[in-house]
């Protein structure tokens, strides 16, 4: 999941270089979009797999 926030992210920057404002940010909201959905679900699963490790 992160490596698809990784790829929106290039895609932005790529696209704001060659002046696609619209698609940069689109692709720019999708990346931070992905990556606070993996930080939620890595949170999650460190508080689960600590409650099965007590």
């Amino acid at each position: 999941m992160l490596s698809w926030a990784l790829f929106f992210f290039v895609i932005a920057v790529i696209a704001a270089i060659f002046g696609f404002g619209g698609i940069a940010g689109t692709a720019a909201g999708i990346a931070q979009f992905i990556f606070v959905v993996f930080v939620i679900l890595l949170v999650v699963s460190l508080v689960a797999g600590r409650r099965l490790l007590r």
